[in-house]
């Protein structure tokens, strides 16, 4: 068994296989994830797909993001460093995108206000019906949930 030596700058587990060179080759990423705002994202993807693992952040946004931030869209996610890291950080924060828990709490403050002003909008949400006009006689099983019988009474 070979002792343990350090593979693409991260230490790594000793090998079990008798040569190095073949396993010099493979990407051996850490096992610790990147943290922004304290949401892990995972290491062996593409930055630009990343980070819409974050709540509030899609893929146009994230692009905007690492533009901002002046880093390439291809580098994977464990080969940032921490400067990186934080320059992402500071690019979220500067564009004032709403992230996590703030935004599901501003999602569910706006849900309450519509269901206690009574609109038509919130009573569908009470209800658990479809909000935007879609029908309901066929189709809607996503929202109403499973199908319940009614039987005529005689």
């Amino acid at each position: 068994m070979l002792a343990s030596t350090p593979i693409s700058g991260i230490n790594a587990a000793p090998h079990c296989c008798s040569q190095l060179a073949t396993c010099s080759n493979t990407r051996i990423y850490a096992n610790i994830m990147a943290r922004i705002f304290g949401i892990e994202i995972p290491n062996e993807k593409r930055i630009e797909a990343s980070l819409p693992f974050i709540y509030g952040i899609g893929r146009p946004t994230a692009t905007k993001i690492l533009e901002q931030a002046g880093i390439d869209p291809d580098i994977r996610t464990g080969q940032l460093s921490e400067e990186q890291l934080v320059k992402i950080a500071q690019a979220i924060q500067s564009n004032g995108i709403a992230i996590e828990g703030d935004l599901r709490r501003e999602r569910q403050v706006s849900l309450k206000r519509l269901t206690s002003i009574n609109c038509y909008r919130g009573i569908r949400h009470k209800r658990g019906l479809p909000v935007r006009g879609q029908r309901t006689r066929t189709n809607a099983r996503t929202r109403k949930g499973k199908k319940k019988t009614v039987g005529v009474k005689k």
